[in-house]
């Protein structure tokens, strides 16, 4: 069997919003494996959704910015449209690996499991610094206290989840909460699920947007208003 023809029941999820400088190398190394990626651009004031069409993504447009949340749960009603037996959400600003996903999917389908979430804290690879590791096992812990998913790293957007599981999704939190959103519901669909050691890119760019740590701040703002 084909790489090409293994993944074909595979959609990949990427919300986008203004990542033209990243978003077009992110997609190249992601087809080379996947038959279906999916850019839901939520908004975008810059080139991305141009060029994520241009690097052969499949675009759907959000004519305002709903956030990342909302940007997800078109995804997954798209997928689910398209008969996808696996979804897998990615990053747009290159933090994730395509290695890492590959891997999900194989487990997946090796030990039949419906959920795979991806964790930064299995292994050493990832060094997210002090301040950024505290704030998420704090998350991970706040998150894991309202389900049945003891996760180490509960806000890692890199995730695998089958069709049965996906179904099940119905995100209302539009922002940096659905993130403990999808967890919840995931973790009440009483599906087999595991972790797998990742490893996630502080690149300079993203370093440069400043989000790496404010994004893990509005996390927990998110779960204290929740």
């Amino acid at each position: 069997m084909t790489q090409s023809a293994l993944n074909h029941d595979t959609f990949v999820v990427i919300p986008l919003y203004n990542e033209a400088t990243v978003i077009a190398e992110v997609i190249g190394e992601l087809k080379q494996h996947f038959k279906h990626v999916i850019c839901v651009d939520d908004g975008s004031t810059d080139a991305s959704a141009t060029l994520a069409k241009q690097a052969g993504a499949f675009v759907i447009n959000h004519p305002i910015n709903l956030g990342q949340g909302a940007a997800l749960q078109t995804g997954f009603e798209f997928a689910l449209q398209q008969n996808a037996d696996y979804v897998i959400t990615f990053d747009a600003d290159g933090q994730h690996r395509v290695e890492d996903a590959l891997r999900m999917l194989e487990r997946a389908r090796r030990e039949n499991l419906a959920i795979v979430v991806g964790s930064r804290f299995l292994d050493t690879r990832t060094q997210p610094g002090a301040l950024k590791k505290l704030v998420l096992k704090t998350a991970a812990f706040v998150t894991n206290l309202a389900t049945s998913m003891k996760l180490t790293d509960a806000h890692n957007g890199l995730r695998l989840i089958r069709r049965d599981a996906l179904k099940k999704i119905e995100l209302k939190q539009d922002r940096m909460a659905h993130g403990t959103e999808i967890i919840i519901q995931l973790g009440k669909c009483d599906l087999p699920w595991a972790e797998e050691p990742v490893e996630v890119l502080y690149t300079s760019y993203s370093k440069a947007k400043g989000q790496s740590l404010l994004n893990s701040v509005n996390i927990l703002i998110d779960l204290v208003v929740r």
